[in-house]
């Protein structure tokens, strides 16, 4: 009475699927790893002697190294992600609104400013619609 034991490999379907799952699952594990060593560089709080420590026993001993890192670490590391992104966020709308501001005064304040010129009576009613003329073309 000799019963044989089908395993997922003697199926050629099950096979790919479990080829597929253990690369998927190798994905996974690199981007945890890569996540954890920007985290580490990332975290202001840690000395430089402590993130040399932490990187150190995630390069040596990478499974164990990051487990710990996840578990000891692992509770801030959304709350850094996140004032990264902010960080960058602001980083981005300062530069946008200096870069936007430093275009120059727009056509309303041009014509603002040479309205009040003319109410001054600085200039005549001919040069305001020269003026008016060069600022709209």
């Amino acid at each position: 009475m000799s019963s044989s034991v089908n395993l997922a490999y003697d199926f050629p379907v099950l096979g790919a699927f479990w080829a597929i799952m253990w690369f998927f699952l190798w994905i996974m594990w690199f981007v945890l790893l890569f996540r954890v060593i920007v985290d580490i560089f990332r975290d202001d709080d840690l000395s430089g002697w402590a993130k040399t420590g932490w990187l150190v026993f995630t390069v040596v001993l990478p499974f164990l190294g990051v487990f710990v890192y996840v578990i000891a670490r692992g509770k801030d590391m959304g709350k850094r992600e996140q004032r990264h992104a902010r960080a960058r966020q602001e980083q981005t709308e300062r530069y946008i609104r200096e870069t936007a501001g430093s275009a120059g005064p727009s056509e309303a304040d041009q014509l603002a400013k040479l309205s009040e010129i003319r109410a001054r009576g600085d200039i005549t009613d001919e040069e305001y619609r020269r003026a008016k003329e060069k600022v709209l073309h």
